[in-house]
């Protein structure tokens, strides 16, 4: 009795499961959404048959103050609610709806990125710049999240490192790109908004750009690692954290230098250091090769928050001029500053390049359309990467 009342329990769950199953495959949905199309077009679908507007925001619309614009929706008699956009240039968008008001993402599309705290749905047209966002057939790097000891800021803290394709199973040595992300993001910013691995991947396979290791880090030295991937566990991503800005971060970044020189095959001189990066990582990236004014040959700044705060009493921020002056005079190959003409930033761009002018340090200028954005970053570090160690 006992071994029957066994055998129609589990008949019993696996039935269940079974009817699990078949209820989850059955309940996927032909909708399509987004549809690029060959002209460029694309066409989104939402199904929401009670509700009364539906609306999409796209960061390809008009922006509003910080966020992007929103157009309405257009829904049939089943209560399915389409928008097309114009012909898009090439490039990678992010998206979201508004129904009835409410935010949410798209159910048809599983391509999902996060921005601090934000969650948007994500797509690519080709036939441009967008191509250089893809996956394509060419030799692919490695992405490994690795955790190294930090003394300066006494906790063992993670960082995202791409290594060009070849390098496990070659000798070569290789130079670094050490690559960091704006307020609010983490050493998950530039793998998943930049695309780096994408963009490095394919700039190598064309020829356009030298094998390289890029380091990721992580800027905010009050956290371990990204939201969720730390011993805090999963909580809500904030924009401001304790040490932002105040000169932590730049006095403690020889912890990320020493580790990756210890554990991989790089070219440990001035000349195969290269230092990058977007907004509070444009001033990170600033102070950082003024600081240790003879480690990095390259330095690119994307829309650079150079922000003075006469609060902040840090070393690293003391004496700018003379700490410019020294990182001048030892010499450097590359000091490259990108800028949107509509970002907020820019005027603060325009003084530090006066100051730069006046001390006689030589730099590329390029200055975009756009403001702070990922669609301008994204260009930036792929006009800058090709410009590595030549």
């Amino acid at each position: 009795m006992k071994k029957r009342c066994i055998f129609i329990l589990a008949f019993l769950i696996m039935t269940n499961l079974n009817v699990i199953a078949q209820q989850a495959i059955g309940g996927a949905t032909s909708i399509v959404s987004p549809e690029v199309k060959a002209d460029n077009t694309v066409t989104f679908r939402y199904l929401a048959p009670h509700a009364k507007e539906v609306k999409i925001s796209g960061d390809w619309m008009p922006a509003q103050g910080w966020t992007p614009g929103s157009e309405a929706m257009t829904r049939d008699e089943k209560g399915l609610w389409t928008y097309t956009t114009i012909k898009l240039p090439s490039d990678l968008y992010s998206y979201y709806f508004l129904v009835e008001g409410l935010k949410t993402t798209d159910p048809n599309n599983v391509y999902l990125i996060r921005d601090v705290a934000s969650v948007t749905n994500v797509f690519i047209v080709g036939g441009g710049k967008g191509d250089l966002y893809k996956v394509n057939k060419v030799p692919h790097g490695t992405v490994a999240r690795r955790w190294y000891d930090s003394p300066g800021n006494n906790m063992t803290r993670r960082v995202t490192i791409y290594t060009p394709a070849g390098y496990e199973s070659g000798k070569e040595k290789y130079p670094v790109l050490y690559l960091l992300h704006g307020m609010g993001g983490d050493e998950e910013a530039w793998i998943a908004l930049g695309r780096t691995s994408q963009i490095l991947d394919n700039l190598i396979a064309q020829g356009k750009a030298k094998p390289m290791i890029v380091v990721m880090t992580n800027g905010n030295v009050a956290q371990e690692a990204a939201p969720g991937e730390s011993s805090l566990g999963m909580y809500k991503p904030t924009f401001e954290l304790p040490h932002t800005m105040d000169g932590k971060f730049e006095e403690t970044f020889t912890d990320v230098i020493k580790f990756v020189e210890s554990n991989y095959r790089v070219k440990a001189e001035k000349s195969g250091r290269a230092i990058a990066g977007l907004s509070m990582g444009g001033f990170h990236s600033l102070h950082i090769s003024s600081y240790y004014p003879n480690t990095f040959d390259y330095v690119g700044l994307f829309s650079a928050a150079i922000i003075a705060n006469d609060k902040i009493t840090s070393k690293v921020y003391e004496n700018i001029d003379k700490t410019l002056e020294t990182q001048m005079k030892n010499g450097y190959k590359l000091y490259w500053i990108g800028i949107g003409k509509t970002d907020f930033l820019f005027k603060n761009v325009s003084e530090y390049r006066d100051k730069l002018d006046k001390l006689g340090m030589k730099y590329i200028y390029r200055e975009s359309e756009g403001g702070h954005t990922w669609t301008n970053w994204r260009v930036y570090l792929s006009e800058f990467v090709p410009l590595l160690f030549k």
